[in-house]
């Protein structure tokens, strides 16, 4: 490691630290994060910086003893503190049996995640009492790796852990962690709790309807149109019972009774891995004469931090066929959160035509009144695999 003094420029500044037990000097940007300060300043190219968003958790360094992200810290915070890093913990004997530990399990392949993954597992070996694989799985949760699956890393540190506790050492207490940038120390434990008390869980609060604005812009819309073999006063009546309505929607629930103009509710997505219950509020309009409405609304998933805001306007005329109705759809919507990454507009677009399908069966039952359908479940699986069959057909058409 290199301790050499660079000669500061007009916006850097001289930053005196510990690292790996060696009082350094080096020459840095203010508001570059320690990462990089690391990596280029001092070449201890050990810290990887991977999404550089605090997510990856490949840079995880000791910063003063706790487990910090170096990409999320700020070089100009850290004057005077002790960074620990991998190279730092080559006589450490935690990560001396860890690495032993990973080598006999298969825990690591590409080794990108590694060094971040160590300084995350020392921490759990110092703190947790026994090898408990759920714990364990919580307080690497921040800690991804693209190649292992996990496994082999969890079975390293619990058996790192029970041979440590079966040789008589106790983990430390009052030692909780949080993972962050510096100053991180206050907040919620790594492995705080998998289940806390019912009365500690703040329920989610529905958006009001006071605040959505008449001037919504919607980042991306679509247009659906439903045909139904009943006449067009009739479907637009029960377009009208909002409790018919969400009976028919998949996934739909009200939380409330409604109101003319106001109704409370949820919807539940499950893609993947990624399971989203949106509660929130709407704001109802309809035109008898003309046969039009709208509904905007807004919700949120406290759990997944996703939200949405649309706008569904909707217009009942007249349909192919005498005694039939169309059903035109205009639909604009905004998402934010984990589900964003799904929310590309053609995806979106091919899901709900499926999702209207669906639903105007749903409809079509209920008019006829052969069978009054059960609130409906989405199930995101044969829509995909529907979405598939659809896009590979098309594909061959097209070969």
């Amino acid at each position: 490691m290199s301790t050499a003094l660079a000669e500061p420029g007009p916006s850097r500044m001289t930053l005196a630290l510990t690292v790996n037990g060696r009082a350094v000097r080096v020459a840095a940007e203010p508001r570059s994060h320690l990462g990089d300060v690391l990596r280029d300043g001092l070449d201890l190219t050990g810290t990887h910086l991977g999404c550089e968003h605090g997510v990856c958790g490949a840079c995880t360094v000791l910063l003063d003893g706790e487990p910090a992200r170096a990409c999320l810290t700020f070089a100009g915070a850290c004057a005077g503190a002790a960074v620990t890093t991998i190279e730092g913990l080559d006589t450490d004997a935690i990560a001396g049996e860890l690495r032993a530990a990973f080598n006999r399990e298969h825990a690591l392949q590409c080794g990108y995640c590694t060094p971040g993954m160590l300084v995350a597992a020392r921490d759990l070996v110092l703190r947790l009492p026994e090898a408990d694989e759920r714990r364990i799985r919580v307080g690497l949760s921040g800690n991804l790796c693209r190649c292992t699956g996990y496994a082999g890393i969890v079975r390293a540190v619990m058996a790192v852990i029970a041979d440590r506790r079966g040789r008589g050492i106790l983990p430390e207490t009052g030692a909780e962690r949080a993972l962050g940038p510096v100053g991180a120390r206050v907040g919620a434990a790594v492995v705080a709790p998998l289940h806390p008390p019912a009365d500690a869980v703040a329920p989610a609060v529905p958006a009001a309807v006071a605040d959505l604005s008449d001037t919504f812009a919607p980042a991306q819309g679509f247009k659906q149109v439903l045909d139904l073999a009943h006449p067009p006063e009739a479907v637009f009546g029960l377009l009208g019972d909002i409790e018919a309505v969400a009976a028919c929607l998949p996934g739909a629930v009200l939380t409330a009774r409604p109101t003319s103009d106001t109704v409370e509710g949820g919807l539940q997505v499950r893609i993947g891995p990624i399971v989203a219950t949106f509660r929130g509020r709407a704001r109802l309009s309809r035109d008898e004469a003309a046969r039009t409405g709208s509904v905007h609304g807004a919700g949120s998933d406290a759990g997944g931090r996703s939200a949405t805001e649309g706008r569904i306007r909707y217009r009942v005329g007249a349909g192919p066929a005498p005694g039939t109705a169309r059903v035109e759809l205009d639909v604009g919507y905004t998402l934010t959160g984990p589900l964003a990454q799904f929310g590309r507009p053609g995806l979106v677009r091919d899901l709900a035509g499926r999702i209207a399908a669906e639903f105007c069966r749903n409809l079509d039952a209920r008019l006829s009144g052969v069978a009054a359908p059960t609130p409906a479940g989405l199930n995101p699986l044969r829509l995909l695999l529907g979405l598939a069959r659809a896009r590979l057909a098309a594909w061959l058409g097209r070969a």
